[in-house]
């Protein structure tokens, strides 16, 4: 359903993407934020989910600026390398390709970011620092430790009640801090509770919790 595709950021560098359009009528534009993982067939799929509601869908892939084509396995060895990849991430130089996805979305409409486990991080720091019309967060533990940043769109944070990486009262303090923003916590569910692919989905969790975003994006851009 979509297609492979080049973005330069604001300082020159190029990264890949996938993007898919609706056949039908276009309500808005959505950018992807891919977990550690990297933009894999769970990703694309999710961008592919999007664009049948409605939404011109883009997934950039973050970690182009370290290694290319970097598509990891869902077991200990995908991990390990992933959270290598995150942790030479500037969230600076990821703004500027999370921007250079914002800016192929130009004339969709309204543009919203999604994203999942790193994404969800990368989606907070997008709502304070990116012009989007609303941004939800799945599970981003650095969301924790960036609690200061102040959103300039609407926002939504999805968490796992039994996510082992993201301490609830770490939530809660994050909630205290912004008490406007709606948070779900999903019993029974914990991190990357949304993707079909790894072994911590949560049928039910990433029903409810999808089911949200799309009333969430519905509400804020179309």
């Amino acid at each position: 359903m979509g297609a492979n595709l080049k973005l330069t950021a604001a300082d020159g560098h190029q990264l890949d993407a996938y993007k898919a359009e609706p056949d039908g009528s276009v309500r808005g534009g959505v950018v992807i934020i891919q977990e550690i993982f990297g933009v894999n067939d769970d990703i694309r799929e999710t961008v592919d989910n999007f664009a049948k509601e409605g939404y011109v869908a883009i997934a950039p892939a973050l970690f182009d600026r370290h290694e290319r084509d970097a598509v990891l396995d869902f077991n200990e060895d995908g991990m390990a390398k992933g959270r290598a990849l995150k942790s030479a991430l500037d969230w600076d130089d990821v703004i500027k390709d999370v921007d250079a996805a914002i800016d192929e979305l130009d004339g969709a409409g309204k543009i919203g970011v999604v994203g999942f486990c790193m994404g969800g991080s990368v989606a907070w720091f997008a709502a304070a620092r990116s012009r989007v019309s609303a941004v939800a967060c799945y599970y981003g533990g650095d969301i924790l430790t960036n609690s200061s940043e102040t959103p300039k769109c609407p926002v939504m944070f999805h968490w796992g009640a039994e996510d082992a990486g993201i301490p609830l009262d770490g939530v809660a303090a994050v909630e205290a801090d912004h008490p406007d923003i709606p948070s779900f916590i999903y019993e029974g569910a914990g991190h990357g509770f949304s993707c079909s692919r790894r072994g911590s989905y949560h049928k039910k969790a990433a029903g409810q919790a999808m089911e949200r975003t799309l009333e969430f994006l519905a509400a804020n851009i179309g």
